[in-house]
This record gives structure tokens, sequence and C-alpha cells, in this order.
């Protein structure tokens, strides 16, 4: 094995960047060519079909099958022009990830052994039926019942990958039970343009929709591919579970924002080329704190295309990777004692009129409504901080929050001295005032040739998992690896609902006779007043103020099982489903996916820990360890027993110290596995998975702090795995 490592890293030292070429001069030409977009919609379907299609889309008008197979024959003839032979119904499971299964466009075009032709019904394009008793479902499809349903979203553009058509559709159980993420997604954004215009309403008639935007920033980890294959541990759970620190990692802070290595700069250009051609926006590239670890993210978007173009471009930056002799990690932690990955998703609402609700006005009433919105943001979030933090917690995503470099697990909202010394004013004001928020403050540098500098109308907080950003909120606390849509459920969801509680109680006063600003006014004072103890601007790193929080009554829990039963609580039941997106029964079914994931994920990680300490490491320290007994020996039979125990005083010490941790090693083994088989006998996954996270993950640390020391004792030629000096700084 410790050959393997030498040979993996003679090779990775010597890789070159790999020759990359823009697809052509200007990305404005070949922006968005492998998407049936607008622009390829007017081409091959006719102006009656597009205004048909544009009214399903914008309206939510209802598809009927003419319809369907009318744009169907448009598609296919633009997908054949373009090299598609296939096409599959692109779909969101709950493993996180997609799911496609590929059927030809070849049909008979009579008996069998007659010619075929290529066919493409408006039938295919709106439903398929794949099997659907194979997909986590958390008991809502048995293995004797297979059968699921995809139905095309139409407000996602069907897209070309390779020679495949993939169009974006939901997943539904024979009963009719989401079993994705897309079908709750679409109901909460559904929900919140309801409840949002209703309330734009009090400022404006003549808004008809409220969008929900969504901008993800997308962090990720470049490993030689060599490499990689030489860390089991890397290649069956995504991260390290052993490896002791190296000498140099992030400390000197000299990562961030550098000079982009040659070979992650031609990666980054072959990404970039690749997000173009689907029409992904993509604005931003940059290392980030740890060594090798960067950055992308897009300009903003609406939140159901948004989230399907991330999930698009991490399978992108997957296959890419392997094309320039990388492989991509996005696991939240993959490297213990550096910063791990997240995937901050900045969210907004903007209406029809091109208004932003979470941008600051120029006048008194709009700045009314812009407060409105940010009070009742407040509100949902405090009022729901447990469920918002259920929506993003995973087993990965456990290791990074909290770990001083990613928000703690505990939700909190940062607001920013302005917009907070503005809600501290309205709530002890006797009447209604004018608002006024600065868009823009001005800041004089006073040095020669410098212009002046625009200062936004908050800092930025990076230790807080919620903050308000000057148009927008971060939702800094969502993990590299997961699918966007999960926290946006939740987010969009306990907003419409805080809504629609706000214009009821508003409505309420404006019918015992108060006029319309004032009974807003008195609502937003009893909301600012109530929500604030999620507003926190400070440290969240800090030991003090995991203690304020649960003083203010915020949930504190770190167990992930038990995070989890946030979704069934009985509020949480009552908020999705008085707005219509997730049932109870479909609350409890995604809870038992979660819990079972959460097992799965700490079992595998069990199992392929005790292999590699077992078979890899303990073998090579006991080789190491013999060969310092053959030299202790060899000094007894060449010199007196007293220069021989004076010379040889260093290796007894490594002997006993390799013999102890040995030792602990096994014992630590021993009991994570039967820890494991008193896990595996129990039924209930809940019950299941908080033994795994309380009985079987602790021993972890305990392993590996072990292995980690022997790392530092024994000789490094023989070592069998790559280190972290050599996983993080070839690149």
């Amino acid at each position: 094995m410790s050959k393997l490592r030498f040979k993996a890293v003679e090779e990775a030292y010597k890789k070159k960047a790999a020759a990359v070429s823009a697809p052509e001069a200007l990305t404005s030409s070949y922006y968005g060519k492998s998407v049936f977009n607008k622009a390829q919609m007017t081409k091959y379907l006719s102006k009656e079909t597009l205004d048909a299609l544009t009214a399903v889309i914008e309206r939510g008008e209802t598809l009927d099958r003419e319809l369907a197979n009318h744009v169907a024959a448009g598609m296919k003839a633009w997908a054949i022009e373009n090299g598609a032979t296939h096409y599959t119904h692109w779909f969101q499971p709950l493993t996180e990830g997609t799911a496609e299964k590929h059927d030809s466009f070849i049909e008979y075009s009579g008996a069998p052994g007659s010619p075929v032709i290529e066919e493409f019904s408006g039938k295919l394009l709106a439903q398929q039926e794949p099997d659907a008793s194979s997909f986590p479902s958390g008991g809502i499809r048995n293995t004797f019942e297979a059968r699921g349903y995809t139905a095309w979203d139409p407000s996602s553009p069907a897209f070309i990958v390779d020679d495949t058509l993939c169009i974006p559709t939901v997943f539904i159980s024979y009963t009719g039970e989401a079993l994705d993420y897309k079908t709750p997604l679409l109901k909460a954004l559904n929900a919140v343009d309801k409840a949002a215009v209703d309330v734009c309403h009090y400022f404006d008639k003549s808004v008809k929709k409220v969008f929900s935007y969504l901008g993800w920033e997308q962090e990720y980890f470049l490993i030689d591919d060599g490499l990689y294959a030489t860390r089991p541990d890397l290649m069956l759970t995504g991260r390290t579970l052993i490896g002791h620190d190296s000498a140099k990692d992030q400390q000197l802070e000299d990562h961030y924002f550098g000079s982009v290595p040659t070979r992650v700069q031609a990666y980054m250009k072959d990404i970039e080329y690749e997000g173009y051609k689907y029409g992904i926006p993509l604005k931003t590239r940059h290392n980030e704190v740890a060594p090798n670890q960067f950055e992308l993210a897009p300009i903003f978007g609406e939140t159901n295309l948004s989230v399907d173009q991330n999930l698009l471009m991490m399978s992108i930056m997957k296959k890419v990777a392997r094309r320039h002799g990388f492989r991509l990690l996005l696991h939240e932690k993959p490297f213990a004692g550096i910063n791990g990955s997240g995937k901050h998703n900045n969210w907004s609402l903007g209406t029809d009129t091109g208004v932003g609700l979470l941008t600051p006005g120029k006048t008194p009433e709009e700045n009314l409504q812009f407060i409105t919105f940010v009070v009742n943001i407040l509100m949902a979030v405090y009022k729901n901080n447990a469920l918002l933090k259920a929506s993003i917690m995973t087993a990965q995503n456990a290791h990074r929050l909290g770990a001083n470099e990613a928000p703690p697990a505990i939700i909190s909202v940062f607001l920013g001295s302005q917009v907070s010394s503005v809600l501290d004013k309205l709530e002890k004001a006797t009447s209604e005032q004018a608002i006024v928020i600065d868009s823009k403050q001005r800041m004089r540098l006073g040095i020669a040739k410098i212009p002046e500098v625009l200062l936004d109308n908050t800092d930025r907080n990076r230790t807080s998992p919620f903050a308000f950003t000057g148009n927008r909120f971060e939702f800094r606390a969502v993990g590299s690896s997961a699918n966007c849509a999960s926290g946006m459920i939740t987010l969009n969801a306990i907003v419409a609902a805080q809504l629609k509680e706000f214009k009821k109680t508003v409505d309420a006063e404006i019918t015992k006779g108060a006029a319309k600003n004032k009974a807003i006014f008195e609502v937003l004072k009893k909301y600012i007043k109530e929500s604030k103890p999620i507003r926190f601007d400070g440290n969240g790193y800090s030991e003090e103020w995991k203690e304020e929080a649960a003083k203010r009554g915020l949930d504190c829990e770190t167990s992930v099982p038990l995070i989890i039963d946030a979704h069934t609580s009985k509020d949480a039941v009552k908020l999705f489903e008085s707005i219509e997106v997730l049932s109870e029964r479909e609350l409890h079914a995604r809870n038992e996916v979660k819990w079972e994931t959460y097992t799965k994920k700490i079992q595998i990680e069990s199992r392929v820990l005790g292999d590699l300490v077992l078979n890899h490491i303990i073998p090579v320290a006991t080789k190491y360890q013999s060969s310092l007994l053959d030299n202790v020996y060899k000094l007894y039979q060449v010199y007196s027993k007293e220069k021989a125990s004076e010379l040889g005083a260093l290796d007894k010490g490594i002997i006993e110290e390799i013999s102890e941790r040995i030792s602990i090693i096994k014992y630590r083994v021993e009991a994570m596995i039967e820890a494991r088989k008193v896990a595996n006998k129990i039924e209930s996954e809940r019950e299941k998975a908080i033994e795994y996270h309380d009985k079987v993950l602790p021993f972890f640390d305990e392993i590996r702090y072990q292995v980690d020391k022997l790392e530092l004792v024994v000789d490094n030629e023989l070592w069998p795995m790559p280190k972290y000096r050599e996983l993080l700084f070839i690149r």
C-alpha cells in the first residue's frame, strides 16, 4: 500500500494543467445552447403553442394533452438536431441527488421487425412510470408496491446531456404522496407567492405574483484522483476518517482569494464553459479558506430553476473533475482541523412589478413594506428555528456546523446595525413614523486617486446561520452536498404561513375600525418585540452565545436524530398542512428516510474505519515496531548492557507507545463493533439512529486520536495512505 502511496504522489506531482478551449469567442454566442429555453421554443414551437405553454408556466394553467403533443414534437426535433438519441425524466428522489432512466426515441412503425421511427409523444413528455419501490419512501411504498409516477415540470426547461434529453419532473407515489424534493418545493413556492401577494396588496394593488429567488454559493474540494484512489475512506465515505493535521494548513490564511493553482484554473474554465451551455449564469470563482478548497457561484435566479441548476452543476463538476485528473469532494467536512464546505443559499422575494421585497425603498410607504416583510421573516424563523435547522441537518453537515468555520448549530438572525436600529425605534414608537433606511452610505478614504467607497446597509457576520445582507437573507447553514430544495421548502413554507397569519391579524384590526397603516404598524411592533430572541449580531462561535441562546429559548440540540424530530412536531405538521405543502404522512415518511440515511452513513463509516485500522494501520505499525525491536536487539549484541540501554531508550519508548496505542485501538474497534450489533437489532428507525449517534459515533474520535498519534511515530516510508500534506498541497 505504501508503494501505491508514493507512486500516486509522484504521478500527481508531475501532472500538468489540461488544455481547455472555449467553445466560442463570446460566452453569449453559446450560452444556453443545450437548453430548450424561450429562444429555442420560439424556433421550434408555433406561436399558439408557445403562448399556451407560457400561460401554463406563468399563470399556473392546466397542461392539456394536445398542448403536450405539440410541445413534445418541437422538443424532439430540437433534441435530435442536437444529437440526442434518448430521453429521460430527470427527478429528485429523497437520496439528495438526481435519478434518470433513459429511453430511446425509436419506436416500431408497425409489426415487430418492421423499420423503426423516432417518436416522442405528449404522453411520454408529460408522464413516465419508474419503479418507486427502490427509492427511499419512508414506508409510503413497499417493495411489492412498485408503481410511481414522474410528471413534467414545464417551469424548468429541458436540457441535453451527452445524447440524452433530460426533462425535469416531479416524482410521486401511486397514491399521490410526494417521493421527491421538487413536488413540495413547487407547493411551497406557490404558497409563498399567494401569501406574499396578499400582503403586497396593502401597498400596491397591481402586484399579481411574487417570486422566490435563490443564489447558491457552492464550496468544494479537489483532490488528485491518484491520491484519492489510495484512500479507502475518501472513496467510500467522502471524508477522511483518519489523518493527522498537516504542519501547515490554513493557519497563515494565505489560500483564501489567493492565486488559483494552474490545474484548478483549467478545471474552473471547463466547468464554466459547460455550465454556460446549460444557461447556468456562473459569475464568481475563487480559492476558499482551506487548502485545495474552492468556490463557484452564479447570479441568483428563480428558486425552482436555481435548485435544478445546482443539481446539474454538481453533476457537471464531478464529471469534469475526472477529465482533469481530480476527484470532486462535496462532503461538508472531508478533512479534520480545517474548514469544511457549505452552500450558502441567498434567498429573497420579488414582485412581478420589479420590486425587491427585501430591498429598502425610497419612500416611507416602500420602507414600511420592506420592514413588513423583514419582520415577518424574523417571526417565521423565530417560531420555527428548530424546524429550519432540521431542514439542513445531516450526518455530514453535523461535522461542519459549529466547528469554528461555519455557523453554529443554533439558528439566529443577523440584521446589521442599521436595520436593527430601525426595528428598535419602531418597537418603542407611539405612532407610525417615516422609516428612513439608507441603501448605500459613502465612505471617503482620504487617499489620493482612490474613489469613495459605497457602504451597504449591513456588515457581514460569517458566524450567523441566517444573515440579512442588504437585499436578501443568506442562509449559511446549508451543507455543500445538500439539495438546496430541502432548506428552500422549509424556508418558503414558514414564511408563507407567517404572512398568512399576519394578513389575518391585520385584517381583523382593520375590520374593528383601525386604519390600514396603523393596523400594520401595531402588529409589526408586537412581532418585533416577540421575535427579539432570534436576533443576534455577535460572535456565534462563542460559548457565551450557546448559553445565551438556551436562555432565549432557541433550539440548541446537537444530536442529528433528535434535531430531525422537529419535522413531525404538532406545530410543524399544522404549518405544512395549513398551506398544503406536505401532509402529516409525508412528513413522517421523510423523517423515516432521514433517520435511516443517518444510520447508514454512520454504519458505513464505522465499517470503513474498522477495516482501515485493523487491516492497514495496525499491520504497518506492528511492522515498524518489529524493526525497532530488531534494532534494539542488535544494540545489545554490539554494546554493553548499559550503553545499549542508553542508545536504545528512544526506540524502546516508541515500541511501548505503539503497543499501547495498538491495544487501545483494538479494544475500541471491538467495542464499536459490539455497539453496532446492538444498534442493528433495533427496529425503530428513530431509535436506531439515536443509538448510532450516542453509542457508535463516539468511538470514531477515540480511535482516530490513537491512529493519528501513530502516524507521527511510524516510519513515513511505511505509512500506507497519503497524508494530509499530500492530499491538500499537491495541486
